[in-house]
């Protein structure tokens, strides 16, 4: 089975099971409360960035336990464990990016753009919201299946993690939100680039643990 084919079937798994509801309502109630008519752009852009992080922890979750046990049994047989749990976890980012968009062009229709070049901050904004996607799905992959299995603990560790992807000094998320913000009336748009390099690589890291377990236990 090619990736491709794998990352359309976890897709499909995806949109059919209508778990991805709750999380997208979730996220799209974040944004509206806290995004207001005539805010700092970048101000709305780190708010709408932060809220993926515990969007994409929760998508992973949902993810990585969509197939039931004996589909999961076959699917890993025919791509092998790691490869099929790859797949979940970059199809739980894609839906988080997707979500994100989505709220990144509401934040900046709403937003004031009186201080930096349109062009300039949507390219800020897009890279703070791939930091927080990524960081979301790192936090996710240590959170769920098959690290954490029992539902009620995943939660609660998905939920304090997210908790300190935002708070503690050297979260890539935390990095991305605040320099966005601390720009806000700046005459340009910064791009957290050193924090897009540390979301990746603990994503990578988050996700090969949570892929090699899988492996292991499969």
């Amino acid at each position: 089975m090619t990736v491709a084919a794998l990352l359309r079937y976890q897709g499909a798994l995806l949109l059919r099971s209508q778990h991805w509801i709750g999380p997208l309502v979730v996220y799209a109630a974040f944004v509206a409360v806290g995004v207001r008519s005539g805010d700092p752009a970048l101000d709305a852009l780190g708010y709408t960035a932060a809220g993926l992080v515990p969007l994409s922890a929760w998508l992973v979750r949902v993810c990585v336990t969509a197939e039931p046990p004996a589909a999961r049994a076959v699917s890993a047989a025919a791509a092998g464990p790691v490869r099929v749990h790859a797949a979940a976890l970059l199809t739980a980012l894609a839906g988080t990016l997707l979500a994100g968009a989505a709220g990144a062009a509401y934040a900046l229709l709403a937003g004031d753009l009186r201080y930096q070049p349109a062009a300039g901050t949507a390219l800020a904004g897009a890279v703070a919201l791939a930091v927080c996607a990524l960081t979301g799905t790192a936090v996710g992959a240590v959170c769920s299946r098959p690290l954490l299995r029992g539902r009620g603990r995943s939660f609660l560790a998905a939920g304090v993690g997210s908790l300190l992807a935002w708070v503690v000094a050297f979260s890539p998320a935390r990095s991305a939100v605040s320099a966005l913000v601390g720009a806000a009336r700046a005459d340009s748009a910064p791009l957290p680039l050193g924090a897009l390099a540390g979301a990746v690589l603990l994503a990578g890291a988050a996700g090969g643990v949570a892929c090699l377990a899988g492996k292991r236990r499969g």
